[in-house]
């Protein structure tokens, strides 16, 4: 087999994830790391494009690392508009889109295209993107809320969550299209997510505070509740409360959960019930997606990074064990799902798609 290069580029909130990959066989990952205090004299998430270049082209001097030939550069895909799963072509369209946060998501993550696109420029190969966390497949009663014109969306860690059902399908010697799955991504944020049959039917709105309550985010409560706690605080806070300083944060000050959990060892009687209900939590969201798969579940599927705690594994067997058998793959899969999409395009076992640049749904004809 013709030996391929690729380059992945994945913007994180501090930091970007540089990896290269010869085919499937990773020579290095690297992250990049960037101050937030420089990160904070930005105006915009897209205002650190210049920078964060700059320190891409050092690492890339420093070890002596010629892009020329490459034959794939992948960025890590943002907000543009919803799409369904797979590997996309970068264009315009799509830059242009994730850069105005069409999908309604502002994170990191977008840079990843523009960054790709900067580096294509320079050094040539193709540029793709694979499941951003606005894949939407979700099914059409997914969909409906208890407002009339409100729909739920689909926001979640998707890169991460489809390869980790990619591998745990091969361990079960069947093909992901052929699966039902609950897939779990348990970490700074927490996605739920049902598969049936290669697509994510349903699951919590990780970017939109829906599900449990996360190191960072408040996770659901009830409408009552939400307005009593949120009505005298400013836009600004209530946002922050609710993807920066709500769950384990807003009870210990701290979203590290390596401190967090140092208090439950100790036997710290709030931490330990704070840590199990948010366990307790992420179990109800499984049992949820168990009733969508109608209780036709091949496996329950866990990956990110809370799970090297070992209660995090014990508690959701001991909870969910008896809907399907519960594997855990801890830390999270990300460069390598963007390198095995760019050789199955690569060599020509799948096709790269053409971003459509308009949402993959947008209601339901006898409502519009």
């Amino acid at each position: 087999m013709k030996t391929y290069r690729i380059f992945i580029i994945n913007p994180g909130s501090t930091s970007t994830k540089l990896s290269m990959f010869e085919n499937e066989r990773c020579l290095f990952t690297e992250d990049t790391f960037h101050d937030s205090s420089v990160l904070l004299q930005f105006p915009s998430i897209n205002d650190q494009l210049d920078y964060r270049m700059a320190v891409v082209h050092k690492f890339l001097e420093e070890r002596g690392i010629d892009l020329t030939g490459v034959d794939a550069i992948v960025g890590r895909g943002g907000g543009c508009c919803s799409i369904l799963g797979g590997v996309y072509r970068i264009d315009d369209k799509l830059i242009e889109d994730t850069r105005n946060c069409a999908g309604g998501l502002y994170h990191s993550s977008m840079l990843g295209v523009q960054m790709a696109k900067a580096l294509h420029d320079q050094y040539g190969g193709e540029m793709l993107m694979m499941d951003p966390p606005v894949v939407d497949e979700l099914c059409d009663l997914a969909r409906v809320t208890g407002v009339r014109g409100v729909y739920r969306t689909a926001i979640s860690h998707a890169l991460n969550l489809k390869e980790t059902a990619r591998r745990h399908a091969r361990s079960l010697g069947m093909r992901y299209e052929d699966c039902n799955l609950i897939v779990c991504h348990i970490d700074g944020g927490i996605s739920v997510t049902a598969h049936h049959h290669g697509r994510m039917i349903d699951g919590i709105d990780a970017g939109g505070g829906e599900g449990p309550f996360t190191p960072t985010r408040i996770g659901s409560m009830a409408v009552t509740d939400v307005i009593g706690a949120l009505s005298n605080r400013t836009p600004q806070e209530i946002k922050k409360l609710c993807s920066q300083a709500g769950g384990l944060t807003s009870h210990f000050g701290t979203s590290n959960s390596d401190v967090v959990h140092a208090l439950v060892e100790q036997g710290d009687t709030r931490a330990v019930r704070v840590w199990q209900a948010m366990i307790y939590q992420v179990c109800k969201s499984i049992g949820s997606m168990a009733a969508v798969l109608e209780g036709r579940v091949d496996g329950i599927v866990l990956t990110g990074g809370l799970l090297r705690f070992d209660d995090v594994l014990d508690g959701i067997k001991h909870r969910c064990g008896w809907i399907a058998p519960v594997t855990a793959y801890p830390g999270e899969f990300e460069q390598e799902a963007m390198a095995a999409g760019a050789m199955r395009v690569l060599t020509g076992e799948e096709e790269s798609l053409i971003y459509p640049g308009r949402p993959v749904w947008s209601g339901f004809d006898d409502e519009k």
